[in-house]
């Protein structure tokens, strides 16, 4: 996705100070979605990483006042390891957390600026769909082939956290579902015939929608 900011290893050097791989990654995934979104800057969301205790995965901390103003905290967990290849390693969780925590940061803080609210299950939805975003950035190449391998791994090779039938994994296996099917209607449409201009504004539409909106265009994909 050409209008999107690919995230090679330089994005991921670090110096071993506390978290600065991880600022440094959560700054150009805030920058890629912004630009792709045509989105101002509501805020910097290095200010808000804080790092995650062992084992806790990334977690957006919300608390409204009672003026209110929308406090927030995005807690990453560290990066193993400086460099990733999205079309051949095989675990990419640690770098598909951060990017969906930025993603609710993202999502959160442009709500916010429009006095709009936002659900959990949008919020998952739209970083399922930015975890394809961000990932197939950072492809030597991009068509339905590569988009399909990228897609498996991320919505059909999965496991969850929580069990089905609570509520937490429900919503994380609609999310999931959900996307990839959103996904293979893009490579369907967009991507077969390389329609990329195509592809980013509906990417844009997509991103601006609501809960409603969103399950149902999910749901005819």
């Amino acid at each position: 996705m050409k209008e999107a900011t690919t995230l090679g290893h330089h994005a991921l050097e670090g110096n071993g100070v506390l978290l600065v791989r991880e600022r440094a990654l959560a700054a150009a995934v805030q920058r890629a979605l912004e630009t792709l979104y045509q989105l101002d800057r509501v805020a910097d969301v290095s200010a808000f990483v804080t790092p995650g205790g062992n084992g806790e995965r990334e977690a957006l901390l919300i608390r409204e006042d009672e003026d209110g103003t929308v406090e927030m905290a995005l807690r990453l967990p560290a990066l193993a390891r400086s460099e990733f290849d999205v079309s051949s390693d095989a675990d990419l969780d640690p770098l598909c957390q951060i990017i969906e925590g930025v993603s609710h940061f993202v999502y959160l803080a442009e709500r916010a600026r429009g006095d709009r609210e936002a659900t959990q299950l949008e919020m998952e939805l739209q970083a399922e769909v930015d975890k394809y975003v961000i990932l197939a950035s950072s492809l030597r190449k991009l068509d339905e082939r590569t988009s399909a391998r990228l897609r498996a791994r991320l919505y059909e090779a999965v496991s969850f956290a929580h069990a089905e039938g609570t509520e937490l994994g429900d919503r994380y296996r609609m999310a999931n579902a959900l996307a990839g099917r959103f996904v293979f209607r893009l490579e369907r449409v967009y991507l077969r015939a390389q329609r990329f201009r195509e592809l980013h504004r509906e990417l844009r539409r997509f991103f601006r929608m609501g809960q409603e909106e969103k399950l149902r265009t999910g749901l005819a994909a």
